[in-house]
C-alpha cells in the first residue's frame, strides 16, 4: 500500500529546462531515444527506440490506441465581431445530427477562448455557414452548446480546422504536422480526438512489421481522447481529482488476445497511457471474453493494481499530472522520478513530440 505522501501533489512534481520541450517531431518515427526502466529492480538502460524489440519478452502482446486526431480548432466571430477560438471536444462518433431547418444541429461540448467569456444564448460563426449557440458554462472551463452545419462535419473540420497541439508546443500548427500528429497506425474509422497519443508517434510502417517478424503479437483499442486526459490535477490530495470521462472501445478480438495472452504467460504491453487506461478500464472474464464500448473515468495512481498490462511504452509527461499519477503507480514514484532526472540529465526531449520510455 501507497504511503501517505504518494497521495501529495507536490511530490509528482519536477522542474524542467525549457529547451527540452520538443517543440518538432523528430526527423524520422524510430529515430527517438529510449529509456527503459525496470520497475523491479530500479535498474535504467539509455538506447534508442529502433532498439525496442531487444528488451521486449518474447511473444508480447504490443496493444495500440488507434484513434485518428481531428483537427478539432476552429477560429469564429461573435455576432459582435469579437474573435473567438473553438475546440470540439465531443468525440465524433458520439454526435447524432437532428434534422433542422438549415441543415443538421447537434449538442456538443467544448472550449472557448475569448478576451469575454461567452454567456448562454451568444451565438459564434464560422465560415461555411457553422454556427454555435451557447447553452451553458460547464466545469473545467468546458461549455455546452448547439452546433449547426449541413453536410459533413468530419470533412468540415478537415478542411477548415486546425491541429490542437498542446499549449507547450509554443507555435501554431503546420501542414507537417496533420501527419506526423497522427500515429502511423489511426484510423479513419476513429476519427475524433483532441490529441494524439503520442507514445505510438515513434512508430513507422516498417518498424511494426520488423516487430511482427520477431514475433511480436498485435492488437487495438480506441480511446477517443479528450481534454480531460491532459487537465492537471488542482486538488492537493490526488484522490480527490475526478477524470473527465473518455470514451473508449475494444474490440472482440482484442479481448480474446489479451484473454490468450494472459493463458499462455506471455506479456501485455500497452502503446501509451490512453491504452492502458482503456485496457484497465476493461474486464476480462475467464470464458468467452467479450469487448466493451462505453465511457472511462478510471483514474490510476499510486495504489492501483493492475490486472490487464504488464508493461508500458510511453513519453515523458507533465509534472503534476494525472498520467505521472500513472506511470508511478506501475513503476513506483521514486523509480519514476530518479528516471525523469536521468532523462534531463541525458538532454532527453520531453512531452508529445519527445523521446520515449518502456516500463518492463
Amino acid at each position: 500500500m501507497s504511503n501517505s505522501r504518494d497521495f501529495d501533489l507536490d511530490s509528482y512534481d519536477y522542474e524542467l529546462e525549457p529547451e527540452l520541450i520538443a517543440q518538432h517531431p523528430p526527423a524520422s518515427r524510430t529515430e527517438s531515444r529510449l529509456l527503459v526502466l525496470n520497475k523491479k529492480s530500479g535498474a535504467i538502460k539509455l538506447s534508442v527506440f529502433s532498439a525496442l524489440k531487444e528488451y521486449l519478452s518474447p511473444g508480447s502482446l504490443l496493444v495500440a490506441n488507434n484513434t485518428k486526431v481531428l483537427p478539432a480548432r476552429l477560429w469564429g466571430r461573435k455576432e459582435t465581431g469579437g474573435r473567438v477560438e473553438f475546440l470540439l471536444l465531443t468525440p465524433l462518433p458520439l454526435i447524432k445530427p437532428e434534422t433542422c431547418e438549415n441543415g443538421k444541429k447537434t449538442l456538443v461540448e467544448c472550449l472557448l477562448k475569448s478576451s469575454r467569456r461567452c454567456k448562454p444564448e451568444e451565438k459564434i460563426f464560422f465560415p461555411g455557414d457553422v454556427i454555435f449557440r451557447v447553452l451553458e458554462n460547464a466545469p473545467m472551463g468546458r461549455t455546452k452548446g448547439e452546433l449547426f452545419w449541413s453536410g459533413d462535419l468530419g470533412r468540415y473540420f478537415i478542411e477548415n480546422g486546425c491541429v490542437p497541439l498542446p499549449p507547450y508546443i509554443q507555435r501554431q500548427d503546420e501542414r507537417s504536422d496533420r501527419e506526423r500528429y497522427q500515429t502511423v497506425y489511426a484510423s479513419d474509422e476513429k476519427l475524433g480526438s483532441v490529441a494524439a497519443p503520442t507514445a505510438g508517434l515513434h512508430f513507422s510502417p516498417g518498424f511494426r512489421e520488423t516487430l511482427k517478424e520477431s514475433g511480436f503479437d498485435w492488437a487495438e483499442v480506441t480511446l477517443y481522447v479528450g481534454y480531460g486526459t491532459f487537465s492537471p490535477v488542482r486538488v492537493k490530495d490526488i484522490r480527490e481529482h475526478k477524470m473527465h470521462p473518455e470514451y473508449i472501445e475494444v474490440p472482440d478480438k482484442t479481448a480474446q488476445k489479451i484473454f490468450q495472452t494472459r493463458s499462455l504467460g506471455k506479456k501485455i504491453v500497452a502503446i501509451g497511457t490512453t491504452t492502458a487506461r482503456t485496457l484497465e478500464s476493461l474486464v476480462v472474464p475467464q470464458e468467452n471474453p467479450a469487448g466493451y464500448r462505453g465511457f472511462t473515468e478510471l483514474f490510476i495512481y499510486p495504489g492501483y493494481r493492475f490486472k490487464n498490462i504488464d508493461q508500458l511504452i510511453t513519453n515523458f509527461h507533465l509534472p503534476g499530472s494525472s498520467l505521472m499519477m500513472m506511470v508511478s503507480a506501475l513503476a513506483g514514484r521514486e523509480n519514476i522520478l530518479r528516471a525523469y532526472q536521468i532523462a534531463r540529465q541525458e538532454k532527453f526531449r520531453f512531452f508529445s513530440y519527445g523521446d520515449a520510455m518502456l516500463i518492463i
